[in-house]
């Protein structure tokens, strides 16, 4: 019997762009996609979920397209009830695809991927003391990439560029000014990155360029089998 994959987002995620990658090991039909928040009204989530004062708050695209701050401390406590019920319906792997500092979820029997834990580490020993440069898509994630990014030998140095709002042209100016800060690596760290925008800056810069939700689902890929 082939595995089972369960992806699992907060928000809206664009979750067609990593498929391919898991569909060479397992067919579409054995991959289920849930969100928390991402078929929720939107005004519901700000009910449900907005933050209160004071509380550590985590970026979230929701169906309309906007950007809500949402409470981490609701967000995970829910992730950990879908994770559960996951868990109890058998799936063998189980890809939590965010970019926020989210962790600390447990399963019984089913292999867990949290990027927030597998990533920085990864990609710190990919780097390996070049300078990286981050692509950041809104102002409202710079303070977490560079918590985040703490694990880097080098303090990267980071631009914004939105993945839908951005141009072309705006796209590969950020990555420029990367470079001409001195960056020799780029990395792009946000779900709405996708190998499109990986091969317009490799092909505009001739520059090596990771891609978060990339890493992340070859790894979940090598557990299927």
């Amino acid at each position: 019997m082939s595995a089972t994959l369960a992806i699992l987002t907060i928000g809206v995620v664009p979750v067609q762009a990593v498929l391919p990658l898991l569909t060479e090991h397992i067919s579409e039909q054995q991959i289920t996609h849930i969100s928390l928040l991402g078929k929720m009204d939107p005004e519901e989530v700000r009910e449900e979920y907005g933050a209160e004062a004071g509380e550590f708050a985590i970026p979230t695209r929701l169906r309309d397209d906007s950007l809500s701050m949402v409470s981490r401390t609701k967000v995970e406590r829910d992730l950990q009830s879908v994770i559960e019920v996951l868990d109890n319906q058998g799936y063998d792997v189980i890809l939590l695809m965010s970019t926020a500092d989210i962790r600390g979820f447990v399963t019984r029997n089913a292999i867990l991927v949290e990027p927030q834990r597998i990533i920085p580490p990864l990609v710190a020993s990919i780097v390996d003391g070049h300078q990286v440069g981050v692509i950041v898509p809104v102002p409202e994630l710079m303070a977490q990439q560079k918590k985040k990014w703490t694990v880097l030998e080098k303090e990267p140095y980071y631009e914004l560029a939105h993945p839908f709002l951005a141009t072309e042209r705006e796209f590969i100016d950020a990555g420029r000014a990367l470079l001409e800060r001195g960056a020799d690596v780029l990395m792009l760290d946000c779900l709405g990155f996708h190998q499109q925008h990986r091969d317009m800056l490799q092909k505009a810069l001739d520059v090596p360029v990771l891609l978060s939700n990339v890493l992340v689902a070859r790894l979940a890929s090598e557990l299927l089998v």
